[in-house]
């Protein structure tokens, strides 16, 4: 998962860019960028680290134009050097740069083919310039000196064609406009609003809404799978449907965890979908244990927060908020090793020992990933008194490697893959522990939407909506993406930095 964003003003669009990655800082923490354009001209800054660290103001005077893009990254793959960090650029044809939140499931066929048959080469391993040169290369086809809109979107279709997997991007055509455009699954999320000013409308591409809403953009509407949205220089909005078969497909684990509560997804709202993950929750442990001996219910920060809250309402239990968070601590699930993630569990929360001691404690988390946070935060509930520990979980077991995305790519590493929710329990050392159902989740995600027939599921059931994910695929994947080879990556860029810093 990644932030991106695009923004057509009649003013300079640095400080907005800056201020919407900052609001989606939650979707990547690794790196961060900003391109503008300034009178056909691109103006780049992108680096390693937290929005607020990559930005100062040297920077953002140096980011000129009413125009841009941005991008907040989080690592799924490759290196952890500022050589990965967004927007990626090409200048033929016409210029273009951009922003991508996804991930490209052929994208070593592409990279293949983008060389031998499109003369393309491709500097890192990044995806992300994958699909930057297919579009562009799409674009060249059109073998136009001026560009038309029409011109724009059969780009799309082209890329439509060739690409498989999850992509929400936004790219920017140095002196034409800013584009976005979503997979025909639209797996990864991407909305676009507008705001009127006393100089005409402005426009911004995001991919969620609470990024709008804080600068002060309304909401026009998601992008539908397949459909692309331009923006021209003049402020004029043209879309268009560019997939053949495009059908709604889109990431449940968006709803689960990655998304802010305050953000809307394909017309749902992502806190209402997760107080009914706790409502249904709540059904059944009351299902299985009618006559539970539970004596508190306490969320792990932040994002359970909504689910266990109705969780407890529901059960007549009472709700306490019994960790503390140090809020300068990265989120743990989507830190870059597994060493790392250990090491901050207890940098980042804190238990208040009186909400804990003598009680029967129902701890309730959105997901458990590899289990690492799970155990330590059981743990620390029986350090600080509790009587016996029971751990609830918001969504079902995850037991698959995820290939849209998000970084829970290693089967091995998932502390549910083949294993009971009994076996799960004694790894992590809860007492009891109890799963959403997958219907159920599916079910509180819907409500009464009946565009959203389907969802990607494939961390909890294996099964891949883009259709092409083979046993060999997600062998490679493991190989290329577990925490030993990141390591090894990791290891690898240091030595290179080291190398470069040097006398």
């Amino acid at each position: 998962m990644c932030g991106i964003v695009g923004i057509v003003a009649h003013g300079f669009v640095n400080q907005p860019l800056y201020e919407a990655l900052t609001v989606l800082q939650h979707r990547g923490q690794d790196a961060a960028g900003i391109v503008t354009c300034d009178q056909g001209r691109l103006y780049l800054r992108k680096d390693n680290g937290l929005v607020r660290d990559v930005f100062q103001t040297k920077h953002m005077l140096k980011l000129p134009g009413n125009m841009g893009i941005a991008h907040c990254r989080y690592p799924t793959a490759g290196s952890s050097t500022s050589a990965e960090a967004q927007p990626f650029y090409v200048n033929s044809p016409y210029g273009i740069t951009l922003a991508h939140n996804g991930n490209l499931t052929n994208a070593e066929e592409l990279k293949r083919d983008l060389f031998v048959e499109d003369l393309r080469h491709i500097n890192t391993d990044s995806d992300s310039e994958i699909l930057l040169n297919v579009f562009a290369h799409e674009l060249s086809e059109r073998r136009k000196l001026r560009l038309e809109v029409n011109d724009v979107f059969e780009a799309v279709r082209g890329v439509h064609r060739r690409c498989s997997g999850a992509y929400a991007a936004v790219a920017m055509i140095a002196g034409y406009g800013i584009l976005g455009f979503r997979d025909p699954l639209g797996i990864r999320p991407v909305v676009f609003g507008k705001r009127e000013t006393d100089q005409g409308p402005e426009y911004m591409i995001a991919s969620e809404s609470v990024a709008l809403d804080v600068l002060g953009f309304e909401t026009v509407r998601d992008l539908e799978p397949g459909e692309a949205v331009f923006i021209d220089t003049q402020g004029q909005m043209q879309t268009k449907q560019c997939a053949d078969a495009p059908s709604y497909a889109p990431c449940i684990f968006e709803f689960v965890y990655l998304a802010r509560p305050d953000s809307i997804i394909d017309n749902v709202s992502v806190y209402k979908a997760r107080l009914r993950m706790g409502q249904r929750l709540a059904d059944k442990i009351l299902r299985e244990r009618p006559n539970h001996d539970i004596d508190v219910i306490i969320p792990i920060p932040d994002t359970s927060r909504t689910s266990a809250m109705e969780l407890a309402n529901k059960l007549k239990v009472k709700y306490r908020e019994g960790f503390i968070k140090n809020r300068y601590i990265g989120r743990t699930f989507i830190m870059p090793g597994q060493t790392q993630r250990k090491k901050s569990v207890r940098q980042k929360l804190n238990a208040i020992d009186l909400e804990f001691k003598g009680k029967v404690v129902m701890l309730v988390d959105d997901s458990i990933v590899r289990g690492t946070t799970s155990k330590q935060i059981i743990q620390m509930a029986r350090e600080a008194g509790a009587r016996k520990v029971y751990f609830a979980s918001a969504s079902p077991p995850v037991r698959y490697p995820n290939v849209y995305g998000i970084d829970m790519p290693s089967a091995g590493e998932l502390v549910a893959h083949n294993r009971t929710d009994q076996e799960i329990a004694e790894v992590i050392g809860a007492d009891w522990l109890i799963y959403q159902d997958l219907a159920d989740l599916e079910a509180a995600v819907r409500r009464h939407s009946d565009r959203l027939k389907r969802f990607d599921t494939s961390c909890f059931n294996g099964v891949y909506v883009t259709g092409d994910v083979s046993k060999e695929f997600l062998e490679r994947q493991e190989q290329q993406r577990n925490d030993a080879a990141k390591a090894a990556q990791r290891k690898l860029d240091q030595m290179a930095v080291d190398l470069h810093n040097a006398p």
